[in-house]
């Protein structure tokens, strides 16, 4: 990796290479959390174990691409690397923001839906899951049933009084499962913040 990595700054696709001996420098090692290696930091995006120089450019354009860490996320949560998702929204809970693409796509696959559930539990009543409020709100218009309800579910975890409003709207919807989420919602709001 190494090799590929020097080549890449050669060529002019990275524009920085630092290469630490965590052997000499395990304050370093302690510093970043890194547990094994090779270990790659290429913008927010961490990589440990061999990987080629297509991998390596994927992370390169979703350094730069706004989309980058919620196609990183989909991709680790697809391969079964929930712990990865976990220890990166864990350091910077803002990424958390990530996982709305998987919500908002009816056609994710079920491993990936799952994954995102289980990470939004996680993080249930925290400032980051909080922040989601109005953007999960927004998704329980959505035209798919299942965005609607999985967006009705992740609003209870958020533990606030917006999520309220969006959930009451649902109690009308269309369909019985979103109707039924929404209350069940609405409840777990409602033991968590009171009124």
């Amino acid at each position: 990796m190494l090799l590929i990595l020097s080549d890449m700054v050669k060529q002019g696709e990275l524009g920085r290479l630092d290469i630490v001996n965590l052997e000499a420098r395990p304050e370093i090692a302690k510093e970043w959390d890194v547990r094994s290696v090779p270990w790659v930091r290429i913008g927010m995006f961490e990589l440990t174990g061999l990987h080629g120089r297509e991998q390596l450019r994927l992370l390169i354009e979703r350094a730069a691409s706004p989309t980058g860490m919620a196609d990183h996320f989909h991709d680790l949560l697809r391969d079964g690397e929930l712990a990865q998702v976990l220890d990166q929204i864990r350091r910077d809970p803002g990424n958390l923001a990530a996982l709305l693409p998987i919500v908002a796509n009816p056609e994710a696959s079920i491993n990936v839906r799952i994954g995102a559930g289980v990470v939004f539990e996680e993080f249930s009543g925290h400032p980051a899951m909080q922040a989601l409020a109005m953007p999960l709100g927004e998704l329980t218009e959505h035209a798919d049933a299942r965005v609607r309800a999985d967006a009705c579910h992740y609003l209870g975890m958020t533990g606030t009084g917006e999520a309220r409003i969006w959930l009451t709207r649902r109690l009308q919807d269309e369909d019985a499962n979103v109707r039924e989420i929404a209350a069940e919602s609405l409840e777990a709001l409602q033991t968590a913040i009171g009124d």
